[in-house]
Parts: C-alpha cells; structure tokens; sequence
C-alpha cells in the first residue's frame, strides 16, 4: 500500500475510534500494517521500577514472555528506555544487528529469552499525556528494520493514536468506579498466580459464576478488557503484590 494511502486509512480508523478496546484493535492493525506482531503500550512508573507488568497499560505480548521476564528481573537490564525518553522520535533498533549498528548492548539472557518469542525488531516512541503521564508506545516482531520513510510513517501514526487514546483515557478516569472490594482483590490476587475461575472457587469457597462476577466488576472499575490487563494495571497500581 501506497504510504500515503495507508497513514490517511489507518489514521480514519483511529479517529473512529471512541473506546479503550477500539483505540486498542486499530493499533493491533497499525503493527499488522507494519509486519510487526505485537503493540505494547507502556506508562513510565518510578524509575526504579522491577517489573515490566506494572508498566503495561495495553499489549498483546504473551502473557507467559511478561511473567518470565518479570521473573529474571531483566527490566534493569533493559538499555533502550533512557534512549527513547530522551528523543520525541521513535527509535528502531534489530536483535540482529551488530552492537555498533545498534548502539548499545544486549544481554544474553535477554537475547534468548526474545529470540523464543520472536522479539527480533523493535520500534518505540516515547510520548506523553496532557496531565504530564509519560508513556511509550512500542512494535515487536520479525522483520527487517523500518527505513526512514517507515519510521516517519509510523511516528505520525503514533502521535495521532495516542492523542485518541489519551481523550478517552483521561475521560473514561472522571467516572471510574471506587476501588476493588476484598473479594475482588482476593479473586484478582489468585488470577495473578495463575489461578483459573474453578481453582479460584474451590480456594475461596465460591462457585465459578461469582468468581467471574468479581472478576467482571473488577475489569470494569479499572477500565481494563480482560484478565491479562487486569491483573497488569492492579500490579502497576500498587493493588497486589
């Protein structure tokens, strides 16, 4: 597709775009566009953060690749954050290239751990909310590295989405519901252990049609979409341990 004909369709479909859950599936088409597999996007926490799933506001990477990561605490390992905070461009880097085409270090075990799950190349853009929230917007997948053109492409796209996404996030806050009950924290706490609606049942003393309830009110009050951000965002809020 013609690059200006693919920035002016995908774009129309962001702007239609009047909920978290479709502001999200119209990303998922952007990375589709752009030969990448996954979309993540990040919001900054403490800068001593540990762990990647309290950082994660939307993605689409496996569950399992985020708990392992998080397990060998390879967030400090991580060297590409401080180049992308410091730039208002998206940067592009390939597990693939040389050191000096990259510029900067990859660690062994995070290597491997990516080359498992296909993270060969990368693209990222920091960007940031009207009310000061610093977040970063990123592509994953196998694919050469984007050209000029492409992350020209890509960093408008970017921009524009996030704008979307920013609106009704920030509208969406001013009515969210009060904060998790015990049973609903109980029911989110289990489901980060990997727990299923039946385990969770037979732990609390509950049938599978409450432990869902809990777990659909809780989904709502966080404005989340399913489990696997639930259990994200209550971790990045500091809700579980």
């Amino acid at each position: 597709m013609i690059t200006l004909e693919r920035q002016s369709i995908l774009n129309s479909e962001i702007s239609a775009a009047d909920s978290r859950v479709e502001i999200f599936a119209a990303m998922k088409r952007v990375a589709h566009e752009f030969g990448f597999r996954h979309i993540t996007l990040f919001a900054a926490t403490r800068a001593d953060e540990t762990l990647l799933s309290r950082m994660i506001v939307e993605t689409t990477l496996p569950a399992t690749y985020v708990q392992e990561f998080d397990r060998r605490r390879l967030l400090k390992l991580c060297p590409v954050a401080p180049i992308i905070s410091k730039s208002a461009l998206p940067f592009c880097w390939s597990i693939d290239d040389p050191e000096s085409v990259r510029g900067f270090p990859v660690a062994a075990e995070m290597d491997e751990l990516q080359r498992r799950y296909d993270i060969i190349t990368s693209v990222a853009m920091a960007v940031h909310s009207i009310d000061g929230g610093r977040f970063m917007l990123r592509f994953d997948g196998v694919r050469h590295r984007l050209s000029q053109v492409e992350i020209n492409e890509i960093g408008m796209i970017v921009l524009h989405a996030f704008d979307v996404f920013d609106k009704i996030r920030r509208s969406a806050r001013t009515g969210t519901a009060g904060p998790l009950t015990t049973r609903e924290l109980e029911v989110v706490r289990w489901t980060a252990q990997g727990k299923t609606s039946s385990e969770i049942g037979r732990i609390l003393s509950l049938s599978d049609h409450t432990v869902n309830a809990y777990m659909t009110n809780a989904i709502k009050k966080l404005d989340c979409v399913n489990r696997t951000q639930l259990v994200a965002k209550a971790l990045r809020l500091r809700l579980i341990v």
